[in-house]
């Protein structure tokens, strides 16, 4: 059987002026077991107080669209959503090469 062809998202979140800090602990307590996914890393903008980027790489497609579903992902995106001020800019990637 072939390996799923691996699934990837960056997006750029806005929080709300002075939120980031919260938003981030809260995206990163409901993202800690997700089947599938193969890393979800929560960083913080240089140049913006208010702006995280999260990059996911996951086994598939699904497996992110089943993430959604989860108790902890609904809880994390219910408390989470009061503090986003807005999404800049998201892109699905196809990641092809790990670091050596």
């Amino acid at each position: 059987m072939e390996d799923p062809i691996p699934f990837g998202m960056i997006g750029k979140i806005k929080a709300q002026p002075g939120k980031r800090a919260e938003l981030i602990a809260i995206l990163n307590s409901g993202t800690s077991t997700m089947p599938g996914c193969r890393a979800y890393l929560i960083a913080e903008d240089v140049k913006d107080s208010d702006a995280i980027w999260i990059t996911e790489i996951w086994d598939d497609a699904s497996s992110h669209k089943a993430s959604l579903q989860l108790p902890a992902v609904r809880d994390a995106i219910a408390k989470g959503r009061p503090l986003i001020a807005g999404f800049e800019i998201s892109a699905e990637t196809r990641p092809v090469a790990r670091p050596a």
